[in-house]
């Protein structure tokens, strides 16, 4: 597809633009199609902590958290001392 696109940007801009290639049309197309991706992205991000949020039983204490974590690392150094 193929679209035409005006701008009226200040002369030193548009001289600044073109001479960083930000108005070539595949660097436009790649500027615009990575803007929308990070739309996508924050999306997900806030549908994911809805998610979590939806889920049943209260947020982890700290003390919870760091209890995981030294579980892991225990682990970690258990298997690696195996090795």
């Amino acid at each position: 597809m193929s679209i035409t696109v005006q701008l009226d940007s200040p002369e030193e801009v548009a001289k600044k633009a073109r001479a960083k290639g930000l108005l070539d049309p595949a660097r436009l197309t790649r500027l615009i199609e990575r803007e929308l991706a990070e739309d996508e992205d924050s999306r997900d991000f806030f549908q994911m902590a809805r998610d979590l949020r939806s889920l049943p039983g209260g947020p982890m204490t700290v003390d919870e958290i760091q209890k995981i974590v030294d579980e892991v690392r225990a682990e970690r150094a258990t298997r690696e001392a195996g090795r």
